[in-house]
Order: structure tokens, then sequence, then C-alpha cells
């Protein structure tokens, strides 16, 4: 009996080996790349197009449904919780949810029991952890900065002061291209919207890497409430403890940002 799947047959394989190929189910095993950031379902979906058996369908339903995800402890909004960027093998027939199964496996090695008690140090659950993290995330590409990112929200939550972070914003408005936030932006009626709600947003922005993660397990212990890009479009932040500074700061960027808008307009 043949059994279904996905086969790479090699140039010059003979009809028995063929047949035993086809017959013990000696399937090609299918990459599954993650390498870019996951935000929303869709993201995820995209990257299975063609690989499995499944539909992108079934797929899309399977990450959508509480029923689904309760399982792990999990609802909709922190499905990317499992998703670590890595390459993953699977076979074709794999279902929706064996391929969630190995998402989570792999990603519940991470969460040692040194990890977790360090969570529980800086008041976070996981669930929390990975929501901070995917905010440190879409702030920052710059590794080194990244724990101070995290040491300036972990300040404002101690202090009951909104993140204001405008990438929860953008996830908000699910426009993750926008590049200059605007007062209209933050009126946006969403429970991600942390100018406009306290503490952290309900679930994770987007999938993170291992090594954000750690970033906010080992935030150091700072007097910082602002951060505001550096004027010199290095990539790097400006840190400050007080409004007065923060302001004098950001409007040093924002002079930046419009004389540098006006050059291209040029």
């Amino acid at each position: 009996m043949v059994k279904p799947g996905r086969y790479l047959i090699p140039a010059r394989t003979s009809l028995l080996q063929l047949v035993r190929m086809l017959r013990n189910g000696r399937q090609s095993p299918v990459n599954l790349v993650i390498s870019r950031r996951i935000r929303v379902r869709e993201d995820l979906v995209k990257l299975m197009k063609d690989k499995f058996e499944f539909s992108e369908e079934d797929m899309s339903n399977f990450l959508a449904s509480n029923d689904s995800l309760k399982k792990y402890g999990l609802d909709t909004a922190g499905f990317t919780l499992a998703i670590f960027p890595d390459t993953y093998q699977f076979f074709w027939n794999t279902t929706p949810r064996k391929v969630y199964d190995r998402l989570w496996e792999e990603s519940t090695k991470y969460w040692t029991p040194e990890r977790v008690a360090k969570a529980r140090a800086k008041g976070l659950t996981i669930l929390e952890a990975h929501a901070l993290a995917s905010v440190v995330e879409e702030e920052t590409n710059y590794g080194p900065e990244k724990p101070t990112i995290a040491s300036v929200y972990l300040n404002r939550i101690s202090k009951g002061i909104p993140l204001q972070a405008d990438p929860t914003v953008k996830f908000a408005l699910r426009d993750f291209g926008l590049r200059r936030i605007y007062f209209k932006h933050l009126k946006v009626a969403s429970p991600y919207n942390t100018y406009q709600n306290k503490g952290l947003p309900p679930g994770p922005i987007c999938n993170v890497q291992k090594s954000t993660l750690d970033a906010v397990l080992d935030a150091p212990k700072t007097d910082y409430i602002y951060f505001v890009a550096n004027s010199d479009f290095s990539g790097s932040h400006v840190f400050s403890a007080d409004d007065v500074t923060h302001m004098k700061l950001a409007r040093q960027y924002q002079l930046a940002l419009d004389s540098l808008e006006k050059a291209k307009q040029k």
C-alpha cells in the first residue's frame, strides 16, 4: 500500500527502490524557515503556502480559534508565543495542530526553571515576558540596547505610567509600514494601544528572538522612564529619567526628522 506524502525521488532510482520508498512512507522533509517577523496569523500562514497537504485556510482557522489554542494555555492573542525564528522540519502531510505542537515544544525548551524564576522576579508571567519582549523587538534591531529599553518599560509598569510604545499603535492600526506616528494615530481604540491603556498589551505584537527575551529577563535596574531615537539616525536611542530632558531630546529628533523629509522632497 502506498503511503501518501511528499517524496523526493533521486535520479536513477530503480522501480524496486521507488516501490519500497512509497510503501515504507520514507518522505522527504519539508523545511519551514521562520526568519522574518510574524505579527499576525497571515504572516505565518503565508510561510506555509504550498508546503503542506493542508490549505492556508486550514492553518488560518486553527490559529484563529481559541479552542485550538487552549491546549497550550493560550488564546488567539498569544499565538506568536510559540514561534521562535528557526528552521523546522515536518512531513508534507502534517496537520496544523501537529505543526503548532512542534513549534510549542521547541518554545517550551527555552523556559527553563531559571528563566521562569527570572520572569517572576520581574513580576512577569511567561506571556507577559513575551509581550514585553515583542515591544522591545519592534523598537530596535540594536541588540546592546535591548536590556535598557526593557528596563524603561519595566519602570513604567511599576510606576503605573502607560508604556506609550509606538509599535503597539502600529499593531493596533495594522499598519506596520507606518514610519511616523502622529497624534491622530494615538487615538485608535484598541487594547493594544499603550498610549490609551496602562500596562502591557494583551499578547505579543510579534514573535521574538530568544536573545530579546533574555534582554527582558536580564534587564538592568535603571532610573530611565523615557527614550527617543538618536537624532543622528544611527538606530540607537538616548535615554532619560526626567521629562524635561526627554522633551529636549525628542524635539531634537523631530527637527532632524523634519529636515530629512524636506531633503528627500527636493
